[in-house]
């Protein structure tokens, strides 16, 4: 190469290296600016320390152990080389790499030496954890060790195995390769092919990689309690793994040790030469292929497998147990709920526990609800669903707690029009929202809106009656310069004043005007001088930092204001909750986040995948979806907060127990969180129990509610999450949902997040799972129905409601070319010993900018096709469902066991036992052909025509055993089937 390339190559070199360092340094400058801003510089420091000493440390280590190994095979290599083709045409590569061997001999080892270190470094949550390691105070159930091991240490250690057997092999090619070039090895030529010195070298190299073999077969003992086992179909070793394969592991350990030792002795003490050491490492791998595979393969398949259930039982129950407790479901309050009262009990009328409380604004649908009544102006936005909470109202004397669908009037960027989106407008001007707005869960007025009682843009112009006279949650400062439609470039440039005028655009007056203000709080990072207009204009790559006279000397920079994101970096060992929700906490708007400790490494417990078991119908419609991450423990150990106004992040530490959140509080000097006991009660009042952990719990205990490990294998009693009721074959889960109200077995009403699950297979209701905060602790409670139960389940319920010709009519009525009829919540209620199914019905025009409202109420009791109302709202339809019972209750007597009721019009004798159960298949049947013959899919079609042919002569057997017919004469029926007519293809 000439000089003038070299000097070129050495230019572009030196200008990628300089932008890449320049660009590296602007992000750790601007990253140590925002951290100082938050407070939370340990976090920035103890990382990047780390991260760098790793570097440093694995650097370093591979590169001297690859450099030390090339040196000394060069260092070895044979002074006399006996002449062949082959050396004569090696010489030319000795004249290369000799007159500066060792500057190759550097580089080479630099090279996997930086390489090796980007790998370490970024392993510094583990190096965290296992240098902070705490105890759990539990043992695994085989080997006796504290989890804490398996948690914190065993991680870290698997990853310095790997480490070390690639050092190992690069080294043993290294080696290789500098002996063949100079002479140690040779493929031709009379004699050894190998001297003496290389043989030493080598044979010692690989007597390491042998040893660290029989280390990785004593961390594979370990590891089995963490592997997904075929045979119980859980995670953790199972019995041919305890009784077969531990031993194995154990054996082959001993004997790599062995062979080590063999092949260091046979090839340079006894022999001297590679036959032996060939046959050990041969005998290593038949061992591990015999002892370690066939064997239990055989112990799996010969006995086993024929008695599997009695077998695997012990190592089933590890797996229930350590699943229980990892995920918190060990302590699970179980409770039968009969649900055999199918009449809508007269206490209904006067109930004043659950049906005041019951929530009829879906926080989805009234979204665009929200935002075309409260928007303003066309660039605010409530963002694609709302949120759920609690506030209590009212005097001293009449205080009530009630459930409130709230939301924030945020600044959407993308909606700006073309005019507003210049740099100036859109990073100075449109800066904030404003206001918190909320309106009760359970009351709607003029004609289907909300009552909004807060969040009002000061004088204003409501219509009278549709909104509250004043407002009932004040909020002391209501601007909203932190939000969840804040994206990565929707930074704010505030604190300027343009000749004494305020600049940000702060909302609408009554009089047409606009009012404008000057941001007066604690966050941001100051940006006045030229340094720091310079260092973010290389940030965001925007030269009006230092052209615009936008910014002066009391500039401030807000950026990261997408809440999630600011916990997310605050705090990047935290796995976050998918739906953070706004709170009025000492009249500032809080942002609230729910945060997880996870791990992959608690032995025996199952292992789920984040994303996967989380997703359900609001996943991305204002729930962020979490990231694919494989975990068999988690705890939500962190309340985190974000102010609305100034950023300001906290962590509240909400398990003081979790050993996972010590070792990271530990880690980062000891008050990285704030104790719980410091949590203000306030903010308390407001936590709820998170969504997307009760999901994962919840589909959990789908399974994991059945503790015989008997009954767990054949899987009977088994659940799953329904799909949505108004869509079910969309395959989307039906999302739990927030209610206010009293449960069977509870003392009060909570608020709780709930969900119904049916058996699998089937749609009939199984449970219905609650969370909830009693006392400050988190709380689950199932309500188990008896497994043969006539309740229907979320899907048939809808698709019996919504079938009733009667109701079908008037849903038709509220639909047209004009309009559409939207589905809320389907909310489950167990009360009188029944079920109480509630499903508000929207309607939207077709027409520009309209929004759902709330026009009617489905109600339904009991099996969820008896007992059916469309009602104007709740009272009304709480009213007409007591009057169906007693009309039922004045014709028939109350049906035993469960019976479903026949008709009222028919003076027919109740169904009772089996013919009732027979009944209700034969309505399940019915209820699923119809939704075959909606959805179109001719495949389920004929199924469902088979299934319901098979459950209509089961009807018909089940009436012949109820009334056996005298000799000679025909049956009596002794009731009514559901309506067996079913629809042809055509409709």
């Amino acid at each position: 190469m000439s000089r003038r390339g070299r000097v070129t190559i050495g230019v572009l070199l030196g200008v990628f290296l300089l932008f890449t360092l320049l660009g590296w340094g602007v992000q750790a400058w601007t990253d140590w600016l925002w951290f100082d801003e938050v407070a939370y510089t340990q976090v920035f420091t103890g990382v990047l320390v780390t991260r760098i000493l790793l570097f440093l440390a694995v650097g370093l280590g591979m590169a001297l152990v690859i450099g030390g190994n090339l040196w000394l095979a060069h260092r070895l290599r044979p002074m006399l080389r006996p002449h062949s083709v082959e050396q004569a045409t090696l010489d030319r590569y000795r004249m290369l790499l000799s007159p500066r061997i060792r500057i190759w001999i550097v580089a080479l080892a630099l090279i996997v030496g930086v390489f090796a270190g980007l790998s370490g470094q970024s392993r510094w949550s583990q190096w965290m954890l296992f240098r902070n390691a705490q105890d759990f105070g539990t043992k695994d159930p085989e080997f006796k060790i504290d989890i804490g091991f398996y948690v914190f240490q065993y991680p870290f250690l698997r990853y310095l195995l790997g480490l070390g057997f690639t050092v190992i092999v690069l080294a043993v090619i290294g080696s290789l390769a500098m002996h063949y070039i100079f002479g140690g090895v040779r493929l031709q030529g009379a004699g050894d092919r190998m001297t003496n010195a290389a043989r030493a070298h080598l044979t010692t190299l690989v007597a390491v990689f042998v040893l660290l073999k029989a280390v990785a077969y004593v961390l594979d003992r370990r590891a089995m309690l963490l592997e997904y086992n075929e045979g119980t179909k859980l995670y953790g070793a199972g019995y041919a793994d305890v009784n077969a394969l531990l031993p194995a592991k154990e054996t082959l350990a001993l004997i790599s040790i062995v062979v080590a030792v063999a092949i260091i002795v046979f090839s340079n003490a006894v022999m001297r030469n590679l036959v032996w050491p060939g046959i050990s490492l041969a005998l290593l791998g038949v061992s591990a292929v015999a002892i370690g595979g066939i064997y239990p393969w055989a112990v799996q398949t010969f006995e086993v497998k024929p008695s599997a259930k009695d077998k695997e039982a012990p190592y089933i129950e590890r797996s229930i147990n350590a699943t229980r407790a990892a995920f918190g479901l060990d302590a699970t309050q179980m409770t039968p709920y009969a649900a055999n009262n199918l009449k809508p009990p007269a206490s209904l009328a006067t109930d004043t526990t659950v049906v005041p409380n019951v929530r009829l604004l879906d926080p989805q649908l009234v979204s665009e609800t929200y935002t075309q009544l409260q928007q303003v102006r066309g660039f605010y936005d409530f963002g694609p669903k709302l949120d759920i909470d609690r506030y209590t109202l009212g005097a001293a004397d009449q205080r009530k707690t009630q459930d409130y669908v709230v939301g924030l009037r945020e600044v959407n960027y993308g909606e700006l029009t073309d005019q507003q989106r210049g740099w100036i407008n859109r990073h100075t001007v449109f800066t904030h929202g404003y206001g918190l707005v909320a309106a009760p869960a359970n009351r709607v007025v003029c004609g289907g809106q909300p009552f909004f009682v807060s969040g009002f843009l000061g004088d204003r112009s409501q219509q009278e009656g549709c909104s509250s006279p004043t407002e009932e949650i004040p909020t002391e400062q209501p601007r909203i310069y932190y939000g969840e439609q804040m994206g990565d470039g929707d930074y704010a440039i505030v604190g300027q004043v343009d000749k004494d005028r305020h600049v940000e655009f702060d909302r609408p007056t009554s009089a047409g005007g606009e009012q404008h203000y000057t941001y007066t709080g604690s966050g941001g990072v100051e940006i006045g001088s030229f340094t720091r207009k310079l260092l973010y204009a290389i940030k965001e790559q925007e030269t009006n930092f230092l052209l615009s006279e936008a910014i002066n000397d009391d500039s401030k920079l807000l950026y990261v204001r997408n809440p999630r994101d600011r916990v997310e970096k605050v705090a990047p060992f935290l796995t976050l909750d998918g739906d953070p929700y706004p709170a009025l906490v000492g009249g500032r708007i809080q942002w609230i986040i729910d945060a997880y400790t996870t791990s992959a490494t608690y032995p025996y417990a199952q292992q789920v995948n984040l994303q996967t078991e989380t997703a359900d119908e609001l996943t991305g419609l204002g729930t962020f979806q979490l990231a694919k991450a494989n975990v068999n423990y988690i705890r939500n150990s962190v309340k985190a907060t974000v102010d609305a106004y100034d950023g300001t992040v906290k962590l509240y530490q909400f398990d003081d127990t979790d050993p996972v959140l010590k070792a990271w509080n530990k880690a980062f000097g000891g008050d990285l969180v704030v104790p719980k006991a410091e949590i203000p009660a306030e903010l308390a009042q407001h936590f709820r129990y998170p969504a997307d952990l009760f999901k994962v719990q919840r589909n959990l205990l789908a399974k994991f509610h059945v503790t015989d490990p008997g009954d767990f294998y054949s899987g009977q009693d088994f659940w799953e999450v329904p799909n949505v009721p108004d869509a079910p074959d969309s395959g989307k889960k039906q999302p739990p949902y927030y209610l206010l109200t009293q449960l069977p077995g509870q003392d009060g009403a909570r608020f709780q997040l709930t969900s119904t699950v049916t058996p699998a297979g089937r749609q009939n209701l199984a449970a219905l799972i609650s969370g909830s905060y009693v006392d400050g602790k988190p709380r689950l409670e199932v309500l188990e129905l008896p497994d043969q139960t006539a309740v229907s389940g979320p899907v048939q319920v809808h698709q019996r409601m919504t079938n009733n010709a009667t109701i079908r009519q008037q849903l038709n009525l509220l639909s047209s070319n004009q309009a559409q009829v939207q589905y809320g919540n389907l909310l489950s209620l167990p009360f009188g010993d029944g079920m109480l199914y509630v499903e508000p019905v929207y309607v939207k025009s077709n027409q520009t900018n309209a929004y759902p409202l709330l026009q009617k109420v489905l109600l339904s009791y009991g099996d969820g096709g008896s007992y059916v109302v469309l009602a104007d709202n709740m009272t009304d339809g709480i009213k007409a469902l007591v009057e169906q019972g007693k009309k039922a209750g004045a014709t028939t007597p109350p049906p035993p066991d469960g019976g479903t009721p026949p008709p009222s019009d028919t003076n027919t004798p109740p169904m009772i036992g089996e013919l009732a159960t027979a009944a209700a298949k034969v309505q399940a049947a019915i209820a699923e052909v119809k939704a075959a013959q909606a959805s179109g899919d001719f495949e389920r079609y004929g199924r469902a025509l088979k299934a319901l042919d098979e459950a209509m002569t089961a009807f018909q057997a089940a009436q012949q055993a109820a009334n056996p017919a005298p000799s000679g004469s025909p049956a009596a029926p002794t009731g009514t089937p559901p309506p067996s007519a079913t629809p042809s293809p055509g409709g």
